[in-house]
């Protein structure tokens, strides 16, 4: 009898859970794409697949009166041979600036085939992603695309936070993305600004209060919680520190970057370890070979409950470039 896949065991007839690169690394001008595209290959060569997005910013990256150039620029770049992994996707303006919807249409139109997902900045209420939302489809239907384009939504305003959950539960909606400065900007000087920094990000009441909404509303509706960005450029550690936070004690299963020094120590603190990567193989080989009845591991009983958190480990695992055995390689054939 063949051996049954994990996925179709362990999660039959449920949603499935997203697997994104551990980083998200927005740049805003070619020259920062194209540096950026490099650098994606670069890793992807030595990780056996690409370990971080990039998400051309045609919000904060565009000139003012240059919106049209600036969108086409992007989805030029990433309909483009340096485009390898089809991991570029872009941002458009929020739903209060009169571009918008051109950006929508110039990216879906130009590069909607190639695009792994749109983030949406700045909404003040689930009506307003749901609004964007219906023009992204829209958009799609009139191009002739044959499939829906995820969607990320930055959480970053009073009323995307109080509607983080309608969010979430939203059709298309991927990722909840955290953003700290305008959020703690929003709060008029009530929030100081070392709680756009380390440690204070990590400490602020009002500031923990809305990561962990934020990422509990995310994982409950099958979304990845994305955390914000750090400030750190050059102090490796602090960077990887604050990954490693993000994941142990808010939950987030992915960090945005704004530096090339910032991807490989979020990328290393987002990985599980590795310990608990071996003992994820060793239960999963022999499940499957019980044809994923119960097992005795170490002395320990594990069913399909503890299955299922080892195996989502595991794709945490190869999403972030973690060297696997090759009988951890034949549990994804």
């Amino acid at each position: 009898m063949p051996l049954r896949h994990p996925s179709t065991v362990l999660f039959a007839g449920e949603h499935p859970f997203p697997f994104l690169p551990a980083v998200d690394h927005y740049a805003g001008s070619e020259k920062l794409i194209r540096k950026a595209m490099a650098l994606q290959a670069e890793l992807a060569e030595k990780c056996g697949g690409p370990i971080f997005d990039i998400t051309c910013d045609c919000e904060d990256g565009a000139r003012a009166g240059a919106e049209r150039e600036h969108a086409e620029m992007c989805a030029a770049l990433i309909m483009s041979a340096d485009n390898a992994h089809g991991r570029v996707a872009a941002r458009i303006h929020d739903i209060t600036h009169e571009h918008w919807r051109e950006d929508l249409d110039i990216l879906v139109r130009a590069a909607g085939t190639r695009l792994p997902f749109i983030t949406l900045p700045k909404p003040c209420s689930a009506a307003d992603v749901a609004t964007q939302i219906a023009a992204l489809r829209e958009t799609e239907r009139a191009t002739g695309l044959d499939h829906e384009i995820p969607v990320h939504v930055l959480i970053e305003t009073h009323g995307a936070l109080r509607e983080v959950w309608e969010i979430a539960a939203l059709p298309g909606v991927e990722s909840l993305d955290f953003g700290l400065m305008d959020f703690v900007s929003g709060h008029h000087g009530a929030i100081p600004g070392s709680a756009m920094k380390s440690p204070g990000q990590f400490e602020h009441p009002l500031v923990t209060r809305a990561k962990c909404e934020i990422s509990a509303a995310a994982l409950a509706n099958g979304v990845v919680p994305s955390h914000n960005v750090t400030t750190e450029l050059n102090d490796l550690e602090t960077i990887r520190n604050d990954a490693r936070r993000a994941r142990l004690e808010f939950g987030y299963l992915r960090m945005w970057s704004i530096h090339p020094n910032q991807i490989v120590p979020i990328v290393e603190a987002m990985r599980p370890d590795f310990s608990e990567v071996q003992v994820a193989t060793e239960i999963l080989v022999a499940a499957q070979a019980a044809d994923w009845g119960p097992i005795r591991h170490d002395g320990k009983l594990h069913d399909r409950a503890s299955y299922r958190y080892y195996w989502e480990l595991l794709q945490r695992a190869q999403a972030t470039g973690c060297s696997l055995s090759d009988e951890a390689h034949a549990l994804f054939a």
